[in-house]
C-alpha cells in the first residue's frame, strides 16, 4: 500500500509506477518550506552551513543485536560534495557539527534504504534554535551537462527526466536527502543511504536520479549497511576534514 503524501519516503525500485515500500515508523507530516532566495535555480541559496567544497566524515554505528560473525557495530567513512550539492551537503555537515545525529536510532532499514534523522517528538526535522521552526532546504540537483544546480524542482518536473545528474545513485551507500514524496522542498534532517542493486536501480534509468537530492557517498565500510536494522544507534558522526569549507556553520 503506498504511503500517504505526508510520509517522508523513497519510492520502490524497479518499474515506473511501482508502489513505494512502507515508510519508516513515525513518518512525519511536512511543514511549510522556508521561502528560497530569488532566482535560486541559477544562483544557489546559501543557508547556514552551505558548502564550498568537499568534506570527509566518519559515522560510528552500534548494532542493537549482534550481526554476521558476532559484530556489534562498526565505522564507515563518507564524503559529501559541496561543489555539486552545496546546500544539501552544507545542511548535513552543519547538523553533524551540532551533534544532531549523535545517539539517534536508525528509523528505516528495509533492504532498499537505510534512513535516519527523524528526531524524537512531533517535529520531523531539525528545529532551528534561532527561528524555533523546522529548517527546510530546497530540492537541489545539478544535471551533469549544467554548470549550476537546479533548485526547487525535480528534473522530471522540469521535463529533463532523462538527464543524468552529476551525483547519481550509482553506488552502494549513496547518501541523499529524504523528503515527502510529493513535496520536493520538504527536506530537513532526514537522510538515507541507498542499498543499490544494479539490476533494480540502474544509473540513469531509475526512479531516484533527478528526483531525490544526492550529496555524498560512503567511501569505506559500506558492508556495515547490510547489517543495520531499525533501532541500531548512531554513536556519533564527525567531520574529519573540510569543516573550513562550510559557510556560516556552527563552531
Amino acid at each position: 500500500m503506498p504511503p500517504s503524501p505526508s510520509s517522508r519516503c523513497v519510492p520502490a525500485a524497479g518499474r515506473p509506477g511501482a508502489a513505494p515500500p512502507r515508510p519508516a515508523p513515525g513518518s512525519p507530516t511536512p511543514g511549510t518550506p522556508v521561502p528560497s532566495p530569488p532566482d535560486t535555480r541559477s544562483s544557489p541559496p546559501r543557508p547556514p552551513g552551505a558548502a564550498q567544497g568537499r568534506a570527509n566524515l566518519e559515522m560510528k554505528i552500534k548494532l542493537k543485536e549482534p550481526g554476521t560473525n558476532g559484530i556489534t557495530g562498526g565505522t564507515f567513512k563518507m564524503v559529501v560534495d559541496g561543489y555539486n550539492a552545496p546546500v544539501s551537503a552544507g545542511n548535513f555537515v552543519d547538523l553533524v557539527l551540532r551533534k544532531f545525529y549523535d545517539g539517534m536510532e536508525i528509523q528505516r532499514a528495509d533492504g532498499f534504504v537505510v534512513q535516519f534523522g527523524d528526531p524524537e517528538g512531533a517535529p520531523e526535522g531539525f528545529v532551528d534554535p534561532a527561528t524555533k521552526e523546522i529548517r527546510r532546504i530546497p530540492f537541489e540537483v545539478r544535471p551533469a551537462k549544467d554548470k549550476e544546480p537546479v533548485y526547487e524542482i525535480t528534473l522530471e518536473e522540469l521535463g529533463r527526466a532523462n538527464d543524468l545528474p552529476a551525483l547519481p545513485f550509482n553506488a552502494f551507500g549513496t547518501l541523499a536527502v529524504a523528503r515527502a514524496e510529493f513535496e520536493a522542498n520538504s527536506g530537513s534532517s532526514q537522510m538515507f543511504f541507498l542499498l543499490k542493486e544494479s539490476e533494480l536501480t540502474p544509473t540513469g534509468s531509475n526512479l531516484l536520479d533527478g528526483r531525490y537530492a544526492v550529496f555524498g557517498y560512503i567511501t569505506e565500510g559500506q558492508d556495515l549497511l547490510n547489517e543495520m536494522k531499525v533501532g541500531d544507534t548512531i554513536e556519533y558522526v564527525k567531520v574529519t576534514s573540510g569543516k573550513e569549507l562550510m559557510i556560516n556553520s556552527v563552531n
